[in-house]
C-alpha cells in the first residue's frame, strides 16, 4: 500500500481503538437495548422511573369526548375530524382543573397553518382547501365567519 493511503488509514484505525477504549468509562452500564428490544431504542433503563414521572402534555380526542361530546360529535362528521382537539385548542395537561378552561386560538395565523393554498399536487396537502390570505377577507377573523367544528358551507356562522 502507498504512503498517502496508509498514514491516513492508520489514523482511522487509531481513533475507532481510541473510541472503544474510551466508551466503557463514558457510556453508563445500563445504557442499551432491554428485554422489549429495538421497540424503544437505546436509552439508560435506571432512567425509567425519571420519564414516569413526567407529565403528558397532549391527552388526544379520547380524553376530551366525556365533556365535549356534543363538539367531538359534529367534528367527527366534517373535514376536520382527523384533527387532534389540541392542535387548535393546545394541550390538555391538567385539564379541566388547571386551567379551568382551554386557550383558544382564534387567530388567522391558526386557520392558515393548514388553510393557505399551497400547491403540493402529489401529497395529501393538495386536498385541503386552501384561500389566498391577502384576497379572502384580509383583515377578518377566519372565526368570525366559520365554525370550525362544522367546517363546511352549513357552517357559516
Amino acid at each position: 500500500m502507498k504512503n498517502h493511503v496508509f498514514r491516513p488509514l492508520l489514523v482511522v484505525i487509531g481513533l475507532v481503538v481510541l473510541v472503544l477504549l474510551i466508551r466503557p468509562f463514558y457510556v453508563p452500564k445500563d445504557f442499551g437495548v432491554h428485554e422489549r428490544g429495538y421497540m424503544y431504542g437505546w436509552y439508560r433503563q435506571s432512567n425509567t422511573e425519571d420519564w414516569k414521572k413526567v407529565k403528558v402534555k397532549y391527552q388526544g380526542s379520547e380524553y376530551c369526548k366525556d365533556c365535549h361530546a356534543d363538539k367531538l360529535e359534529s367534528i367527527s362528521q366534517s373535514p376536520h375530524m382527523i384533527i387532534q382537539c389540541e392542535n387548535c385548542h393546545g394541550p390538555a395537561l391538567d385539564h379541566p382543573s388547571d386551567p379551568e378552561k382551554l386557550t383558544i386560538d382564534r387567530s388567522r395565523g391558526q386557520c392558515l397553518r393548514c388553510h393557505a393554498k399551497l400547491s403540493y399536487p402529489k401529497s395529501s396537502r393538495a386536498g385541503i382547501k386552501g384561500i389566498d390570505p391577502d384576497t379572502h377577507n384580509a383583515d377578518t377573523e377566519c372565526v368570525s365567519c366559520h365554525n370550525p367544528h362544522k367546517p363546511s358551507l352549513e357552517g357559516l356562522k
